[in-house]
């Protein structure tokens, strides 16, 4: 009996540890699936925030979600940052941004996101005590 329980046990763990690593794994895709030249000529740079995000560049591409959870392609570990607080979408004139019903919100310019906004070269967007700029690639 007590080996079936330690058994038991042991196919846990493992899968446990799968998990985990599956979160970690996904955690890295956002920076390194973004990492090709952008189809919008768009990126979003970090120019203010914690020493692991400063100066990271995200080509917008596809749809990038911003926000605290590891799924998210710019992960913000900050207590006023939701979840999924923003995404930030290409269009075939640049870029719009959208808060995701976020409980603090999104700064565009100094002004809150309110539905759909369009961004372009040199608005600054801030999200909790993290700054980006929309650059030019």
């Amino acid at each position: 009996m007590a080996d079936v329980v330690l058994f038991a046990g042991r196919l846990i763990l493992l899968a446990l540890l799968y998990l985990f690593l599956l979160a970690a794994v996904r955690t890295g895709i956002g920076f390194i699936g973004q990492s090709h030249a952008a189809t919008t000529g768009l990126r979003l740079t970090v120019v203010k925030g914690p020493r692991e995000l400063s100066g990271k560049r995200v080509a917008i591409r596809g749809p990038i979600i911003i926000g605290r959870s590891p799924g998210a392609d710019i992960v913000i570990s900050d207590d006023f940052v939701s979840s999924r607080h923003a995404r930030v979408t290409p269009t075939s004139t640049g870029a719009t941004i959208e808060d995701l019903g976020s409980t603090n919100g999104t700064i565009v310019n100094g002004s809150r996101v309110l539905g759909t906004t369009p961004v372009q070269v040199g608005d600054v967007i801030d999200i909790g005590d993290v700054r980006l700029q929309v650059e030019s690639t």
